[in-house]
């Protein structure tokens, strides 16, 4: 059976308390005092118990009380597991702060609910103080297991003694007065479970005489049978004068909890009932929300608690009745009142007023709302109505049109007509007011006489509106026709003035609008529609004087008739002397337009010759080393001349490449200018500057490339003893095969031995791939190429050809020395000469010569065997 709920706490609303506060740390934790060894041993054991069957409901455990706590996770896990309530997210981190931070939010939220800690620190608690660590687990026990039991009118420790008393008073050989010795001989606990579960233990059978075997009894059945995990030593509490107190109350209260549930549960009924039957409306919406989110709260929250409280005292008394029946022994019998049935009569009742109450809150909730909504609405109403109202009254009570001109008589009766349209538009509004006012008071709104107030005065102010505007009208009237033709006057200048002003604003801002141009042709387009405006000049100048006849025409009417003119045109702003000024200002900006148009005529033409210029030369130079490039690779692929041919054509081309240099120079300068003035487009020519500079140097790198591969030929052909002939046939076999301008794929270069007769597997010419690209390139140079065939041709040497190749290595020398030999071929292959041939034996020969000859005719009579 889980723990009931100790207390419950609906905000605003409903309120159990039990005490004005918690219980206090009681005197015997002096933080000086060090604790009795049994007691402190008894601690120990029980509240690490105690804190273990709320720890195992989150999947954890604590092994020792004073070092589990330490870093305060588990203690934070612990208070929420027992309240219920989330804690504040604990810091992560493993420094001694962290850890203070942590249990210092487990110190605070048990300070929250009322509990005043004293000479308790996190600091303590960090550091493993037992004493201190015990001390706390104590408060929290009970705060959470002990404080809120409740007993015909005692509560806590007193409470717990007095159901302890009641529960075990029919048992011979009990008598509880206290949580120490009262319990040493474990005939009390063993009364306990007896009284609310008879099928546990035969009490007929236990002797007081065997404390030990009574103690295990009750432990064991505890822990078996009522989830009630061994928080005591049978040895321990017997073998101790005192039992501590604070481990009996620990363990005793789990008795309490366990089996107090119907109990509770009708007592939690009875408190809950009256509070969802208090059907007092509150005045605002705030606090009749308030009244929702507590309901929510006591349906989410604490109510599912209680339905599974109940289910489980359903599931108890079921399996208790069945066991008793078949061990044919008599059905348990709750106490009066406390039976299944007066539950779930209770709970009935319970979620009968609970429905009602929901009813009650959502309707009161609704006419809140209508309510606040409605007051709300009046306000912003009345805020608008009386923002709008504020000086009119005054306004229709001017007697301005007494000294105003004709335009000003005539602007004032728009002004009016205006006025009475917003007027009777806002008729609706009023009327708007007095109905919410009336709903207001027809729902009882607790504040109607404010409303009603508000409502009155707005009604009175706008009657008195409506009586002033009529003779405000009448007024005017009056007066207005005495101004018509001079009005008439006023109003064709403004029509004339107002398209006028605005043609000479658009004209001085073209006059004044910046250009960029990038050609002749812009320019000159730009100069085209300057002319055209220019056209238009004479025009503008007839409809000036137009306007200006107006003007004069209202002069000779004033003059004649007497009339005192203001000087303002009702009708616009625009007056004769802002007609002249812009009129001479658009006259000075045309000849300054017409020198800036100019201006860049000639700077556009100078652009336009620095394009040619360039033009001019890229357009030379860009297919010259085009040219050059094609030539280049003719030269390296032609096999009609020899190899020393082809090295002094390359020369002469390198030379003329360098000679060329000038003209690059002399067309960097030219780009520089065009940069420098901004010129981003060419139309004479595609080269770019950077086409120019990546195609010249492409073209200084293909020389130079292409010299060091005919010199490296030489060198293979001299070294290797090739005729030119052989070195024409490589070359007309590599440029055969040869896609990519010197250099073969994988695939060619196969497809070019098996043209020369090479018979080739996949091993084979894997291994010829190693040689000819040991660096895995996936291409075959031409000098690659060479090497190769090289190679294979020494192997088929004649003995004639490999003397003429030791030849060159001892210049021309009919012997070779060892140095000779090791400075001019590999190592591997200077070392087998050396220890093949024979020593010279001809005239002025130094010591150590070698008979290359000799060695000659032996490896090529070697070679045919």
């Amino acid at each position: 059976m889980t723990a009931v709920e100790t207390q419950i706490t609906y905000t605003n609303s409903y309120t159990i308390q039990h005490e004005d506060t918690y219980m206090t740390q009681e005197e015997d934790w002096d933080r000086d005092l060090l604790l009795d060894p049994a007691w402190e041993k008894q601690q120990r054991k029980t509240f690490t118990a105690w804190c273990n069957s709320h720890l195992r409901k989150a999947g954890t455990q604590i092994e020792n009380i004073e070092e589990d706590f330490r870093n305060g996770l588990k203690l934070m896990l612990l208070l929420e597991v027992i309240s219920g309530e989330r804690l504040p997210k604990p810091d992560k981190g493993k420094m001694r702060f962290h850890k203070i931070a942590n249990v210092n939010k487990a110190l605070d939220f048990i300070c929250s609910k009322g509990v005043k800690l004293v000479s308790i620190g996190a600091e303590e608690i960090v550091d493993g103080n037992v004493k201190m660590t015990l001390g706390m687990i104590w408060t929290i026990i009970l705060r959470f297991a002990i404080q809120d039991i409740s007993v015909e009118e005692t509560s806590a420790k007193e409470g717990l003694l007095l159901w302890c008393q009641r529960k075990t008073a029919p048992y011979r050989n009990v008598n509880v007065q206290n949580f120490h010795i009262s319990w040493k001989d474990g005939l009390a606990l063993c009364a306990l479970i007896h009284r609310h579960r008879p099928d546990l233990i035969d009490y007929s059978k236990l002797r007081k005489d065997d404390p030990i075997g009574n103690l295990n009894t009750a432990f064991e059945v505890a822990e078996k049978y009522l989830d009630i995990p061994k928080m005591l030593d049978a040895e321990d509490i017997v073998n101790t004068p005192k039992p501590d107190e604070k481990a009996i109350m620990t363990y005793v209260s789990c008795f309490y909890h366990a089996f107090a549930g119907a109990e509770q549960l009708l007592e939690w009924i009875r408190r809950t009932i009256p509070w969802l039957e208090n059907r007092v409306a509150e005045q605002t919406m705030r606090a009749m929300q308030q009244k929702l989110e507590d309901f929510r709260d006591y349906r989410r929250v604490h109510k599912p608690p209680r339905v599974q409280e109940k289910c489980q005292l359903e599931i108890n008394f079921n399996t208790l009745q069945t066991k008793l029946r078949l061990s044919n022994r008599p059905a348990f019998m709750p106490s009066e009142g406390k039976m299944v049935s007066d539950i779930a009569n209770a709970w009935k009742g319970l979620e009968q007023v609970e429905k009602g109450y929901e009813e009650w809150l959502l309707t009161e909730i609704r006419r809140l709302e209508r309510l606040d909504h409605l007051a709300e609405k009046f306000k912003q109403k009345c805020a608008m109505h009386e923002a709008w109202t504020a000086g009119k009254e005054d306004l229709l009570s001017q007697k301005d049109y007494e000294s105003a001109s004709l335009m000003e008589i005539r602007a004032l009766m728009r002004k009016h007509e205006a006025f009475e349209s917003d007027l009777a538009a806002h008729q609706d509004r009023v009327e708007q007011i007095a109905a919410i006012a009336q709903e207001l008071n027809e729902l009882d709104y607790h504040d109607a006489a404010t409303v009603n107030t508000r409502c009155q005065g707005i009604c009175d102010q706008w009657d008195n509106l409506g009586t002033l505007t009529q003779k405000r009208r009448d007024s005017l009237e009056r007066v207005e026709k005495l101004w018509e033709t001079i009005d008439q006057l006023y109003l064709e200048f403004a029509k004339r003035a107002a398209p006028f002003n605005n043609w000479m604003d658009g004209a001085m801002e073209d006059l004044q609008d910046m250009f960029i141009v990038h050609s002749i042709e812009e320019i000159q387009s730009l100069i085209t529609a300057h002319d055209q405006f220019k056209a238009t000049l004479p025009e503008a100048d007839k409809e000036r004087m137009a306007t200006l006849g107006i003007h004069n025409e209202i002069l000779k009417i004033a003059q004649t008739y007497g009339i005192k003119l203001s000087g303002i045109n009702p009708y616009t702003n625009l007056s004769l002397q802002d007609i002249s000024t812009k009129w001479d200002t658009v006259k000075h900006f045309v000849p300054l337009r017409d020198q800036m148009l100019q201006e860049e005529v000639a700077r556009q033409q100078a652009n336009e010759r620095l394009r040619r210029q360039f033009a001019a030369q890229a357009n030379i130079i860009g297919p010259w080393i085009q040219t050059k490039m094609e030539e280049i690779s003719h030269v390296s692929v032609d096999i009609a001349g020899s190899l020393e041919e082809q090295m002094n054509s390359l020369k002469q081309y390198e030379q003329n490449i360098i000679n060329y240099k000038s003209n690059i120079d002399k067309l960097e300068g030219d780009h520089q200018l065009i940069q420098e003035s901004l010129i981003f487009d060419n139309k004479h020519t595609n080269y770019t500057m950077e086409h120019i500079r990546v195609g010249w140097e492409q073209l200084l790198t293909t020389i130079a490339r292409t010299i060091n591969e005919v010199e490296n030929q030489i060198l293979t052909r001299d070294a290797k003893g090739i005729s030119q002939e052989q070195l024409n046939e490589f070359r007309a076999s590599f440029n055969h095969f040869d896609r990519r301008n010197g250099m073969m794929d994988p695939d060619d270069f196969r497809a070019c031995l098996i043209s020369m007769g090479y018979d080739l597997g996949e091993v084979e010419f894997a291994r010829i791939m190693t040689l000819v690209d040991p660096n895995n390139t996936g291409v075959v140079t031409f000098q690659a190429f060479i090497d190769f065939m090289t190679r294979e041709t020494a192997e088929t040497d004649t003995a004639e050809q490999v003397m003429a190749s030791f030849k060159i290595l001892a210049s021309d020398k009919n012997y070779i020395t060892v140095e000779e030999l090791r400075r001019e071929l590999p190592p591997e292959q200077a070392e087998y000469c050396i220890t093949r041939m024979t020593r010279y034996a001809g005239p002025d020969s130094p010591p150590g010569a070698l008979d290359y000859i000799s060695f000659s005719s032996a490896l090529y009579g070697e070679s045919d065997l």
